[in-house]
């Protein structure tokens, strides 16, 4: 085989060259011989484990607030203790067609956590037809606040299966 045509066969893997030496290098401590010994570590295993490190002066690491559902039953009873803001996010043709009772309408298009008044200690609960806009909204208040957000499981469609009131218009 002639050199131009080896170089032409090879040529495919080259780009793969600088990942096979580093795998070649990562190998165990190379004992009497020449031999390695022991498994070695996969590539990367330092990098993905650096950040775990124990370190006393690292803040900890916490998880990210979340949306918490709430079903049916749970809504009625927090609404019936009162210190509630319920916000509907659908649009407003689905609010045209009820709501539930004492919710204020902002469209999820339009809701913007960081605009929300939250002075007044009221526990914010969102909802929408099927709670899966709802859970978006919630999701980005718990990003703003820090703090889980709390919506409506199965939205308004649920409210309605499990008998409880709905005003209409």
């Amino acid at each position: 085989m002639t050199p131009t045509r080896f170089a032409l066969l090879l040529s495919p893997a080259l780009p793969l060259a600088p990942l096979l030496l580093a795998l070649a290098a990562c190998g165990g401590e190379q004992g009497e011989g020449g031999q390695r010994e022991g498994p070695s570590a996969p590539l990367g295993f330092e990098l993905a484990f650096a950040a775990t490190a124990a370190d006393d002066t690292a803040a900890p690491v916490t998880a990210p607030a979340t949306a918490v559902t709430l079903s049916p039953e749970e809504l009625a009873a927090k609404l019936k203790a009162g210190n509630v803001r319920l916000i509907d996010v659908r649009t407003d043709a689905e609010v045209a067609e009820g709501t539930i009772p004492g919710a204020e309408h902002i469209a999820l298009d339009k809701f913007d956590p960081a605009k929300l008044d939250l002075s007044d200690g009221r526990e914010v609960v969102l909802y929408c037809r099927s709670g899966r806009r709802s859970a978006m909204a919630a999701e980005r208040l718990a990003a703003a606040t820090g703090k889980p957000a709390e919506h409506l499981e199965g939205g308004i469609t649920a409210w309605q299966a499990a008998g409880q009131p709905v005003d209409k218009p």
